[in-house]
């Protein structure tokens, strides 16, 4: 049978009704600390009741200074109003919210813009309007100590979008968080910069208006369908109004998903299904930290972006693998029932069915909510479309999201778990065994595979005991290290623990791939010697060269030093 009778099965789902509540969703500006957040979330569970499907509101806080596992939360904070003139063009919250950088203190003024080209620029900054491209929470904290009047921010590669950009102050930020930020379209920036050049700086007219408070709820929202051990689909509902594809859209997939699982679920299914909205990352680490049974949990689907346009936004479906260090045949299976749900895009020559959408399997990125679980042991995986031209921006609207796109994503990601909870174990057994040598074959076109063998061998027996197969075997090796402080490894964590090695953390890991590698090193150490995590990390990543591993090396001893890992 394999997979196909649960692809069939999967047209059930709506991507009218999906659309729908992306649609909904995008009304709210749901910015973490905000109102519109637990608004947006309160809509969701609304919905779910009246599919019949119970749901359990979760209220964590923010408040600026409770730290889940390890991220601080940013304050509450809402927009109530900002504008931005700059030479005869005018902006206003009431077009887009995203002209407030996320939690902006208060002010208004009016002073000489500054773009801040050359190091030596910042000399020249009390008093002015300083604009910047790049690095923009570094950027704002040297703008209130130069003493700057207000900060303004673009990002490259947006045009005249506005985009969006976050500062996530914390309780202790506010100590020197000053100035209004405000975000611009970088045609703005552009002539600004021009204009700076040629010796006639222009002036802008700035005014934000904004509401602190002690606190807001971190709203979780959290469903179970079915008994443990559960299949988790995780979406972060969280980002500004509109945030179609980032993230409405998968936030309004899993609704969709939830009220369709509501309906076919019963007793004969090994798995139950679990469904989580969350802030992201630090909705994932409280829920992790306060809430989430692991063991309860067979893998973790993570639905981040699934609406991207080939034609509109430049979009690939990205299949984000587990890491190998928590290897599964999900992985597999998701990208297998992707394929089969992708196979409408015509006829080749011969009659063969072709591919609607570019679809591409990639080894482990970090970048969303599918992290956190991996680092405690669940696998996850996350289906994403990317790049998407329209990312982070004032442009991110429902009109751009791809039904097509969704219909695909959707029907796949069900089809998987149809057949992952309902599949025959010979079909079970036949693909993961097909996946198992189709992922090692892979690596084995660069590298050598003598390590990671042994980790898919040891990825299978935790698949079998869920699946009721007989594949792989389990193996215990001396680890290397033991993860502490675990959660997302982040600048601001460790600057909490020593002040120069987080300067030398940030500068270490200004190519972000470095981070992704870091993380999954350390994943590697708790389950092999020191030697062998290098070596699989190779194997997992082919473009590792010395250059990097005398990095890893040198982060992972920061690490050491701060206690977020430490030596066996």
């Amino acid at each position: 049978m394999g997979i196909m009778p649960f692809l069939r099965e999967s047209e059930v789902l709506s991507s009218e009704r999906i659309l729908h509540d992306i649609v909904e969703i995008s009304q709210f500006h749901r910015i973490q600390g905000s109102k519109e957040l637990v608004e947006a979330v309160r809509y969701i569970e609304e919905e779910l009741s009246a599919w019949g499907v119970s749901s359990r509101l979760i209220r964590e806080k923010y408040d600026g200074e409770s730290w889940y596992l390890t991220l601080r939360s940013p304050i509450a904070w809402d927009l109530v109003g900002a504008e931005i003139e700059f030479d005869g063009h005018r902006l206003n919250s009431s077009r887009t919210p995203l002209v407030a950088m996320a939690h902006s203190p208060p002010g208004e003024g009016e002073g000489e813009v500054l773009p801040i080209i050359r190091e030596e620029d910042w000399e020249r900054a009390e008093g002015k309007v300083v604009l910047v491209g790049e690095n923009w929470r570094k950027a704002y904290r040297r703008a209130n100590e130069s003493g700057a009047a207000a900060f303004l921010a673009y990002r490259r590669g947006t045009g005249s979008a506005v985009p969006y950009i976050g500062l996530f102050l914390s309780k202790d930020d506010l100590k020197w968080a000053r100035i209004p930020a405000l975000a611009v379209p970088e045609t703005w920036a552009e002539e600004a910069i021009r204009k700076h050049l040629s010796g006639k700086s222009p002036k802008v007219k700035f005014r934000v208006e904004v509401e602190v408070r002690e606190r807001e709820t971190l709203p979780i929202l959290y469903a179970e369908i079915g008994e443990p051990p559960y299949i988790l689909f995780t979406a972060h509902i969280c980002h500004p109004r509109p945030g179609a594809n980032d993230n409405a859209s998968g936030s309004a997939m899993l609704m969709e998903l939830a009220r369709v699982l509501s309906r076919v679920w019963n007793g004969s299914f090994r798995f139950g299904f679990a469904f989580l909205w969350i802030p992201e990352y630090y909705g994932t680490q409280a829920f992790v930290k306060e809430h989430a049974r692991m063991e309860d949990y067979y893998a973790v689907i993570n639905l981040d972006m699934v609406g991207g346009s080939v034609d509109r936004s430049g979009s690939t479906v990205m299949v984000v693998r587990t890491p190998l260090s928590n290897f599964s045949v999900l992985s597999g299976i998701i990208e297998a029932s992707l394929s089969l749900a992708n196979m409408r895009g015509g006829k080749s020559f011969s009659g063969s069915p072709m591919p609607l959408l570019p679809v591409k399997a990639y080894p482990y990125e970090m970048g969303s909510d599918h992290d956190v679980f991996n680092f405690f042991g669940v696998p996850a995986v996350m289906p994403i479309t990317w790049p998407d031209r329209f990312y982070h921006s004032s442009e991110d609207s429902p009109e751009k999201v791809s039904r097509a796109t969704l219909d695909v994503i959707g029907r796949g990601v069900l089809s998987a778990v149809l057949f992952l909870a309902r599949g025959e174990k010979n079909d079970l057994q036949r693909v993961s065994r097909g996946y198992a040598m189709k992922y090692l074959g892979e690596l084995a076109m660069e590298t050598e595979t003598e390590v990671a063998e042994r980790l898919v061998m040891n990825g299978l027996a935790r698949d079998s005991r869920f699946l009721g197969i007989d594949l792989g075997h389990s193996f215990e090796e001396k680890p290397w290290l033991k993860w502490s402080a675990r959660g997302r490894i982040s600048v601001e964590f460790i600057r909490g623990r020593n002040t120069s090695l987080a300067e030398e953390f940030e500068k270490l890991t200004e190519d972000r791939r470095v981070i992704t590698h870091l993380h999954e090193l350390v994943m590697l150490g708790e389950k092999l010697p020191e030697e062998k995590a290098y070596k699989a990390l190779r194997e997992e990543y082919s473009d590792i060269n010395e250059e990097k591993l005398e990095r890893l090396e040198r982060l992972v001893g920061i690490l050491l030093e701060t206690g977020i890992v430490e030596g066996t």
